[in-house]
């Protein structure tokens, strides 16, 4: 009987995951460990609901967790404040022209309750290849000409998996994030992944869902498009 988490031999081709199902009960869902984190095992694991958060010093961790946070582009909620913010053009938007200057800035961050980044230099230099290849994409938002907000996250068929934001200034990740979202809504995107709740993103209108749900919404919404996908990593 398998174990779990499992662990992944990096020189294995096999880029399948145990199931979601299989991972640890409590609600971050440690699935897997180890492996790589080459273009084709990442989008695989996306694919399967799966992704990579570990810490510098540690293997690499593989995640499911169970509710997922996502947020359906049609529930985004602005609040009153938020609307007066993006009527006063205060800011300036732009998507995928500083995909390196959002993901280190996201990576020197303070986060609360967290102690140091979990993007380490292996994690930011996958994530910069994701981007060269069209699939990792940003939204920065400036103010006089000085990056002050942005995220960034991969996009999977119809399916935006969202990684990590950061704010320089009040509201700024915010306003990226309202941005991008206009952005993926004109696209037809039907899902923001989130991956883990928190009042930031609750406050936007994101919710928790079952894995099984999410699941589901991956299958219909992203795995449909994996032969695009193939398409854009291996030329």
């Amino acid at each position: 009987m398998n174990q779990y988490p499992v662990w992944l031999n990096p020189d294995d081709s096999n880029l399948e995951f145990p199931h979601p199902d299989n991972a640890l009960t409590d609600p971050d869902g440690l699935l897997a460990v180890g492996g790589d984190l080459s273009p084709q095992r990442i989008i695989s694991a996306y694919l399967q609901g799966i992704f990579p958060w570990y810490s510098h010093g540690q293997p690499i961790l593989w995640w499911s967790p169970n509710p997922r946070a996502v947020l359906f582009p049609e529930k985004l909620h602005i609040s009153k404040s938020l609307k007066k913010l993006i009527r006063q053009q205060v800011f300036s938007t732009t998507m995928d022209q500083a995909f390196e200057q959002v993901i280190s800035a996201c990576a020197q961050t303070a986060r609360k309750d967290q102690d140091g980044t979990w993007i380490t230099d292996e994690m930011r230099q996958a994530y910069l290849h994701l981007h060269h290849l069209g699939i990792a994409h940003s939204a920065e938002y400036w103010h006089k000409g000085q990056l002050v907000g942005g995220l960034y996250g991969l996009s999977l068929g119809k399916v935006f998996f969202g990684e990590s934001m950061f704010s320089h200034q009040s509201n700024a990740s915010k306003l990226a994030f309202v941005h991008l979202l206009d952005e993926l809504t004109k696209s037809g995107y039907a899902l923001i992944d989130c991956q883990v709740t928190t009042d930031h993103l609750l406050s936007l209108g994101a919710e928790e869902i079952s894995r099984a749900q999410f699941l589901e919404l991956i299958k219909q919404h992203a795995q449909a498009y994996i032969k695009d996908v193939e398409e854009l990593v291996h030329g």
